[in-house]
């Protein structure tokens, strides 16, 4: 599990794939959103501007990060 802490009080969900190096470009983010293979705190969400805080778990393509 990768833990990603954040700066601020959120960080969009686009943003985060992106900073945890698990899509190369936020365009690719945007995508693999669209397509539902994000799945936030156990539940697939298309939301590409999400607001991910701490506490929660974001799985995609077998990785999982949690938000601290």
């Amino acid at each position: 599990m990768i833990e990603f802490k954040v700066e601020g009080d959120y960080i969009p969900m686009i943003q985060l794939l992106k900073a945890a190096g698990l899509v190369q470009t936020g365009g690719e983010a945007q995508i693999v959103v669209e397509h539902g293979e994000v799945v936030y705190n156990g539940e697939v969400d298309y939301r590409k501007r999400l607001k991910v805080k701490q506490g929660d778990v974001v799985e995609f393509r077998g990785q999982k990060i949690k938000v601290v």
